[in-house]
C-alpha cells in the first residue's frame, strides 16, 4: 500500500476504524446500563473514572439541548467539508489526512447517533469533565492534532495540486 493510492485512502480507513470503535462501545453501553447507570471494572477507580451512560441531545458538554436537529445539519456540513477538503491535498502530508479522518469518523458516530436514536450516547466519564464518548475524543484529537499541523507549516497545510 504505497503511493498516491496508499495515501488517498487514509482518511476513509482512519474514519472507518473511529467510526466502528465508536459504535461498538456506544452498542455496549446501550446493551448493557440504564441511562444515568455506571459500572467500573476495577472498584478503585470510582471516584475518578467510570463508565457512565448519559444521554445527549445537545452539543459538547450537552450545551444547547433543544438544538438537536440543527446539530445534524451542522454534522452533515461538516462531513461534506472534510471530504471536499481532503480530495484536494496534495500528497506527502498524511499526518493532515489522518487528523482529517479522526474528525470524520467521529462526526459521522455522533451524526449516526442522532440520526438513530434522536440523541447522541455518551459515556467516560472522568468525574471532573463532562461525560463524552469515543467519537468526541476523536474529533478533539484530530483538530489539535490538525492545529498543530497549521500552526507548525501553515503554508504547506494550505497548498494544493
Amino acid at each position: 500500500m504505497t503511493g498516491r493510492f496508499g495515501e488517498k485512502i487514509i482518511l476513509p480507513v482512519v474514519a472507518l476504524l473511529v467510526l466502528g470503535a465508536d459504535q461498538i462501545s456506544k452498542y455496549w453501553v446501550l446493551s448493557n446500563l440504564s441511562p444515568g447507570q455506571s459500572w467500573n471494572p476495577i472498584a478503585s477507580l470510582t471516584p475518578w473514572v467510570s463508565v457512565t451512560h448519559v444521554t445527549n441531545t445537545g452539543a459538547a458538554f450537552g450545551l444547547f439541548p433543544d438544538l438537536g436537529s440543527l446539530f445534524v445539519v451542522i454534522a452533515v456540513i461538516v462531513v461534506a467539508a472534510i471530504i471536499f477538503y481532503y480530495r484536494r491535498l496534495p500528497a506527502g502530508q498524511w499526518w493532515l489526512k489522518v487528523s482529517l479522518g479522526l474528525q470524520l469518523g467521529g462526526a459521522l458516530g455522533n451524526l449516526l447517533d442522532r440520526l438513530r436514536l434522536g440523541y447522541v450516547v455518551d459515556f467516560i466519564d472522568f468525574k471532573i469533565w463532562p461525560v463524552f464518548n469515543l467519537a468526541d475524543s476523536s474529533i478533539v484529537i484530530g483538530v489539535v492534532v490538525l492545529a498543530y499541523y497549521l500552526l507548525g507549516s501553515p503554508s504547506e497545510a494550505w497548498e494544493t495540486q
